[in-house]
This record gives structure tokens, C-alpha cells and sequence, in this order.
């Protein structure tokens, strides 16, 4: 793709559209694992739960120092790569054999 026609809100859109897929995906696994009543179906809730509150806190620093460093216009797509790394990695987790 030429830099010409490159377009930061399109690749915001799809990076996005990229972490719902990626994120429902997680919350199937998790829901499928608490149905069935895995092992370690409550420790994952519970994991899960300090998680979200880290991600947020690790995003919020995150957008301060791009704010600081004078890169604001890059916040919102390293905010977005730090959530699809989050759900990746949940994701190799939860499908890994036992």
C-alpha cells in the first residue's frame, strides 16, 4: 500500500475490529470452560477479573507517556496493540493442553 493513500483511522478501525474478534473468542473459551466446570473455572474468573484491572491501568500509563513524549496521535493505536497483545496472549493460554 502506498504511504500516499495510508489512512491511520482505517487501520485504527481494523486493528479494533481485529481485538472484538480476537476478544469474543477469549470470552467463548472462558464461558466454555466455566459450562463444562473445568478445574480451574473460578481461579480464571478470578484472573480474569485482575487482568482487566491491569490492562486499564497499564493503558492509561501508556497514553500519558505517548501524551508527554508529544506522540498523542499514536495513544490510541498503542492502546489498542497493548489490548490485542492482553487477549493473544490469554488466548494461547486458555487453548494450551494440559
Amino acid at each position: 500500500m502506498s504511504r500516499r493513500h495510508y489512512n491511520p483511522w482505517i487501520a485504527l478501525g481494523a486493528d479494533m475490529a481485529r481485538l472484538g474478534v480476537e476478544s469474543s473468542g477469549v470470552i467463548g473459551l472462558r464461558m466454555m470452560q466455566a459450562a463444562l466446570g473445568a478445574p480451574g473455572a473460578q481461579a480464571e474468573a478470578v484472573l480474569m477479573v485482575s487482568e482487566k484491572a491491569k490492562a486499564a491501568v497499564d493503558a492509561q500509563f501508556l497514553l500519558a507517556r505517548s501524551v508527554m513524549a508529544g506522540q498523542a496521535h499514536l495513544a490510541p493505536s498503542r492502546a489498542v496493540a497493548l489490548y490485542r497483545r492482553r487477549v493473544q496472549a490469554n488466548r494461547r493460554r486458555l487453548t494450551r493442553k494440559p
